[in-house]
């Protein structure tokens, strides 16, 4: 009873950050309609497409009967690290030292700067939050009395964030002047989170069968750990626009925090156990993937 307590608590906040993104859209819109740079559809069609991505993914679990393979999943997690890896440097860091070049020699501070708050803005999280990884016995983060499947569902949702900041940060980049920052850009980086957003829909959504939780439930809790991402974008492009001489740090602290995710969750998780290369070649491909995406579609 006090789990699916926990468990409908989780459900209804989702709820509440649906309707707090409906006021962020509506914030966006009046941006640019300001900005009459744009269409609006763009924007909201670009931060929304790492949602659909989760969304897509976490439906396997309507259709597969068996929990995915250590293997498959192992190739799953590389291949998702390496798309983010290649986004932080491509999308992220170089356009943020490239925003900072009237500083000379020195426009390596904000990337570094903004690198070491995203860092220290996932850690403080990953401390604060009470979550449980995949494969723990042991849950991370303040103690709760949250049910195992809240948990997960959690860990997901906190490596999300950083996800939905890069793509917020860069469609503002998009709407201000002299960034380098393009819609093909921005739209590349929102198609590589997606991509990498899809497995990862799955690997949530399928252990979930395993807890008791209903083929619908477990898509509907895989697909809402992904709202927050959308929510993030919305959040940071309001942001952005309003304090335009931060968005070099902005795109850095995305990268930072991106990366937090990658080190201290995926590449571990993708190499315990036996076949750790298999998880090498995915992270080789999701890398080349995301880094010829980002340089065709710029």
């Amino acid at each position: 009873m006090v789990k699916d307590c926990f468990s409908h608590r989780f459900f209804n906040n989702m709820l509440y950050g649906l309707k707090y993104f409906e006021i962020q859209l509506y914030s966006i819109i009046v941006i640019l309609l300001k900005k009459g740079r744009c269409s609006g559809v763009n924007i909201l069609i670009g931060i929304m497409i790492p949602f659909v991505g989760t969304a897509a993914g976490a439906a396997c679990v309507l259709f597969m009967r068996n929990a995915i393979k250590d293997l498959t999943r192992k190739i799953l997690l590389g291949f998702a690290s390496g798309v983010m890896v290649a986004a932080s440097v491509w999308s992220l860091l170089i356009p943020a030292m490239e925003m900072a070049s009237d500083m000379g020699k020195l426009s390596f501070i904000p990337a570094a700067v903004g690198f070491a708050l995203g860092i220290l803005f996932l850690l403080m999280m990953d401390k604060l939050i009470p979550h449980l990884h995949m494969d723990s016995k042991k849950p991370e983060g303040l103690k709760s009395g949250f049910s195992k499947t809240t948990m997960l569902l959690l860990a997901v949702t906190l490596h999300n964030i950083p996800e939905g900041m890069a793509v917020g940060v860069a469609f503002a980049g998009m709407l201000m002047e002299n960034t380098g920052l393009t819609l093909a850009s921005s739209f590349a980086l929102s198609m590589g989170i997606a991509i990498q957003n899809f497995p990862e829909g799955a690997i949530i959504s399928m252990p979930l069968l395993g807890e008791g939780v209903s083929k619908g439930k477990a898509w509907a809790y895989g697909m809402l750990s992904g709202i927050v991402e959308p929510i993030a974008a919305a959040i940071t492009i309001f942001l952005a626009t309003h304090i335009e001489p931060v968005l070099p740090y902005l795109l850095s602290l995305a990268a930072g925090a991106m990366l937090y995710v990658v080190v201290e969750e995926l590449i571990p998780e993708a190499s315990e156990g036996e076949h750790s290369n298999i998880g090498t070649i995915g992270f080789a491909a999701g890398f080349i993937v995301m880094m010829i995406m980002d340089v065709a579609l710029s």
